[in-house]
């Protein structure tokens, strides 16, 4: 209560119906909700602007949602938990919402939709319907502390003094971006209010490797390769990009989801082709041939030439056996590799992990025992793949507690 009283509890205070802690795409979406349907509503973040996530993303064209969407594409500790909130609002709604907002788009690959201009226009257009719904929206303004009002709902202190609510909706993000202002106060609340947390860790995030590994990667950095990374049962086939750090690219950025330290990843280039009937067939061709040459038909020549140099004996395709051009093959399918860590938050897309969604209702995003206390977006235990799934997550649990808050 110390901090409330310091900034003037019950100094007057008008009490407001509903408080949203984070004007990203999540608190946005559950305010202009809430406020159309009647409910006095504010938006309060720290950052000078709104939507900066969105504003940044899909190379600033906002990748606002995908059309692949399904629940086995969320992770969670409950991985049935975001199916509620994603079948009642779905990506057909909000690509309505977008033509309606008279936003342009296009499908890029695997379902990914993009905005045809800035993703500025999404930011402004979500700014413009809290406006007209009658919420308000408070930048620049820091919260201190929320607390139980000992008359029933909250007080939250606030950089421009504290204010009294019904409800608060915390909608801040994880720890992902800190340079963006990203920082963990919501699941300190989530702590205070006695919800247990699901470990947080950076997702979407490239990968990094011992100096050994980065002696032969670095040469390779810049260079874009498709292909399949694994790790266990999980797969994704799109491209791989080397690093001066070690690996990036979508391929990697979505496995770096499922994987932990001290677990290795296994890299797939042969793009589903007989690489060792090829090769058989090149030196039948041309015995003189050099083993780079005919990777290069394969694979990047960059690429080809470390190859060589790691995985074969330098000399020409006539002087290798079968077994060895077998034992390139293998490499090219399932080399295989084990990462030191991530680029950590710092260049994480998403924070895995979260506020538990045992402690939510599924339906409505309150969390259970506390009553107009709700959790949305991505500080919630629910991550999706790259590619417009944590948009659609953002979209879909921001309605779902905007329809009761």
């Amino acid at each position: 209560m110390d901090a409330m009283r310091m900034a003037g509890y019950g100094a007057g205070m008008e009490k407001l119906d509903v408080i949203v802690l984070g004007a990203g795409a999540a608190g946005l979406f559950a305010a202009i909700e809430a406020a159309r349907r009647g409910r006095r509503v504010l938006v309060i973040d720290h950052a000078k602007a709104p939507g900066e996530k969105i504003r940044i993303s899909g190379g600033g064209r906002c990748n606002f949602t995908n059309l692949g969407i399904a629940p086995d594409r969320f992770l969670s500790r409950n991985p049935r938990f975001a199916l509620s909130a994603l079948k009642r609002y779905t990506q057909w709604d909000f690509i309505a919402r977008m033509d309606g907002w008279g936003i342009s788009w296009h499908e890029k690959t695997l379902g990914q939709l993009f905005c045809d201009g800035s993703a500025t226009q999404v930011v402004a257009a979500l700014t413009q319907d809290l406006a007209r719904a009658g919420g308000d929206l408070w930048l620049g303004c820091a919260v201190s502390a929320v607390e139980a009002a000992p008359e029933g709902g909250f007080m939250v202190a606030t950089a421009r003094g504290t204010l009294r609510c019904d409800s608060v909706v915390v909608a801040t993000g994880g720890k992902s971006i800190p340079k963006m202002g990203a920082t963990g106060f919501g699941y300190q609340l989530a702590t205070q209010f006695g919800l247990p947390l699901v470990e947080t860790r950076p997702g979407l995030v490239p990968l990094t490797f011992a100096e050994q590994e980065l002696a032969w990667m670095t040469p390779l950095a810049g260079l874009s390769v498709e292909g399949r990374v694994r790790h266990g049962r999980t797969e994704f086939d799109e491209a791989m990009l080397f690093t001066h750090r070690g690996l990036s690219g979508p391929a990697i950025l979505q496995i770096s989801s499922y994987w932990r330290e001290g677990e290795g990843i296994a890299l797939d280039v042969s793009l589903g082709r007989d690489v060792a009937a090829y090769l058989r067939d090149a030196r039948a061709r041309g015995p003189k041939l050099a083993l780079r040459t005919a990777l290069s038909g394969l694979v990047p020549e960059r690429l080809a030439r470390h190859l060589e140099t790691v995985i074969a004996p330098a000399g020409a395709l006539g002087t290798l056996s079968n077994a060895a051009l077998e034992q390139v093959a293998e490499v090219l399918r399932n080399w295989r590799l084990i990462p030191v860590g991530s680029e950590g938050y710092r260049t994480a897309e998403v924070t895995l992990g979260g506020v538990d969604t045992d402690a939510l209702d599924a339906r409505t995003m309150q969390a259970k025992g506390v009553p107009g206390l709700y959790f949305v977006g991505e500080v919630v235990d629910v991550t999706g793949w790259l590619g417009g799934y944590n948009f659609q997550w953002a979209w879909s649990s921001g309605w779902a507690a905007g329809q009761v808050v």
